[in-house]
């Protein structure tokens, strides 16, 4: 058995001078780019990083006074620079900017609520009416707090922005003066899409480092725009879009609705956005529903959070004339793990690779160690054995908020052991097989239900977002698949018998009694399909 290394293949360089904390690497970006492109969004807002800082200043010489001593802070706002600012100046606070699932239902956003010991939550009121659920505890709306701010906050404000040197601006704001590398950052909640969310500790280093790791991986150029679709609640729009982009030096174009694909069109077209950063499904709506023309400054398209099908693939290839980057992530892992890239990268041992390996999700960002170990007893694999799939680097995070034993069963000896089935050559590349909470029990038989998924997509020539597989409990079986789907080209029994005449599994077959046709398979506000909320429309339709 080869021996795993728990060292990177590519080390990652120190953090640049200044990079001590998100809101310090901040201010020595907005201190040399002052009157360059910082925050648009579909509102209209056009700021450049002198407005963006000089907002940021006096909001927080208004919020410090609704805040008080709380630790946590409630942010439930969709993806707008209004959101942007109030993150941060929390952070600027000293605070714990924890942004909310603004898509779920009460009893998930009382339990996220509950975890975090939120009492104060800075929201909208027009947000509020398009939103299923409603915080308990203070709520701060940002439609009243111009009224509250006063002359005194705008003079702080400005001087903070404007005039007053670093060791001035430690005075005023705490989030400068006990600035630690390991302090809290934030707290992200998983998705909840096969389970209750659960509050993942990450810390300014865990996210500056991945930043840094990123942008020596993917090569940003000096021009490079951002597509903002994702929420921040969302590890990649809190890391990436959120704090990369006004780390690096970066405009974002800010979007509270990423199936929006119209208005998506026109801020790909009337904004510098060079990399739009999406999921497959996202991907293929903007496809179908923006004009070619409107992605003129696209250069690179990143997508993840799903696997990327080979004919999406191919088609922006075709309609863009750009080879999508596939790319992976968790938010145990700040959330950057991996990811194709459009140029040669040198590996460890010096030779050269080229930088998209077709069916993988890339090589390991620098920094990043990686390795296969066996589900059940967690021992290493040999290479290119297919297994769960662990990494270790500096942006692992602190933990599970109050979770010690879900913290201890998910980091063992450093490396984070991911929920992912997956593989990785000799060249480093990650392919990724399935979730392990993704398989059935049928028969005794682990059924893959992606695998499932891809034989009846392929039977019946549809896109990958027409239908997914989840599984129920059954009597005889132990589980049984359930296929939820719109409507199809052929029938449940026309696609069964087509299984049938394959090479499949017949366990891996579903009974024609067992599926389900719905008006549109449910995502989750980060772009995943909700399995959750899949296996409760199953159940209410089969019983």
């Amino acid at each position: 058995m080869p021996t795993i290394s728990d060292r990177p293949d590519i080390p990652l360089p120190p953090l640049p001078k200044g990079w001590t904390s998100l809101g310090r690497a901040m201010l020595t970006t907005h201190a040399r780019m002052r009157k360059e492109p910082s925050l648009v969004d579909s509102t209209g807002a056009k700021l450049n990083y002198g407005e963006t800082l000089l907002r940021t200043m006096v909001l927080a010489q208004a919020l410090k006074k609704q805040i008080g001593d709380e630790k946590y802070v409630g942010i439930l706002l969709p993806p707008c620079a209004p959101a942007a600012i109030v993150n941060y100046a929390v952070t600027l606070l000293g605070k714990i900017p924890v942004n909310l699932n603004y898509t779920v239902g009460k009893d998930i956003l009382d339990a996220c609520m509950n975890l975090a010991e939120i009492k104060v939550t800075v929201t909208s009121e027009k947000a509020l009416l398009k939103f299923p659920a409603r915080p308990d505890g203070k709520l701060v709306m940002l439609e009243k707090l111009p009224p509250a701010i006063t002359k005194m906050d705008k003079a702080i404000g400005f001087f903070l922005a404007r005039l007053a040197p670093n060791f001035v601006r430690s005075a005023f704001l705490p989030g400068l003066r006990n600035e630690k590398p390991d302090n809290i950052a934030t707290i992200i909640f998983t998705s909840g899409s096969t389970g209750v969310p659960k509050g993942v500790v990450l810390s300014h280093h865990n996210i500056l480092t991945n930043i840094l790791a990123v942008e020596n991986h993917i090569g940003l150029e000096k021009d490079t725009g951002m597509l903002g679709i994702l929420p921040f609640f969302h590890s990649f729009g809190f890391t990436v879009t959120l704090w990369a982009s006004q780390i690096l030096g970066k405009v974002v174009a800010l979007h509270h609705n990423p199936l929006e694909a119209k208005t998506i069109g026109k801020l790909l077209e009337q904004n510098p956005v060079s990399m739009l950063v999406a999921t497959p499904t996202f991907m293929t709506n903007y496809l179908q529903r923006i004009e070619k023309s409107q992605f003129v400054h696209v250069r690179k398209v990143l997508l993840g959070a799903e696997k990327l099908p080979r004919d999406l693939a191919d088609r922006i290839r075709a309609d863009l004339g750009i080879r999508a980057l596939e790319g992976y992530g968790c938010t145990e892992l700040s959330p950057v793990v991996s990811a194709n890239v459009d140029h040669e990268l040198i590996k460890g041992d010096g030779t050269k690779v080229d930088g998209i390996r077709e069916g993988s999700v890339g090589r390991p960002i620098p920094g990043t160690a990686s390795k296969t170990v066996n589900p059940e007893t967690f021992e290493d694999l040999p290479e290119g054995e297919t297994g769960l799939l662990a990494f270790k680097g500096p942006q692992v995070m602190q933990g599970y908020l109050h979770n010690e034993k879900a913290t201890a069963d998910a980091i063992r000896d450093g490396w984070y052991i991911t929920g992912d089935i997956g593989r990785i050559d000799s060249d480093g590349f990650i392919f990724i097989t399935d979730r392990l909470a993704r398989f059935a029990k049928v028969g005794g038989e682990m059924v893959p239900l992606k695998g499932v998924e891809d034989a009846i997509r392929v039977a019946c020539d549809i896109e990958p977002n027409a239908l997914a597989v989840v599984k129920l409990m059954d009597k005889t079986r132990g589980e049984k698949l359930v296929v939820c789907h719109i409507p199809m080209p052929l029938g449940p029994r026309e696609v069964v018998d087509k299984l049938n005449k394959s090479n499949m599994s017949k366990l891996w077959i579903p009974d024609s009694r067992s599926f389900v046709e719905v008006e549109a398979i449910p995502i989750l506000g980060s772009g995943k399909t909700d399995y959750k909320a899949l296996e409760k429309i199953a159940e209410d339709a089969l019983g």
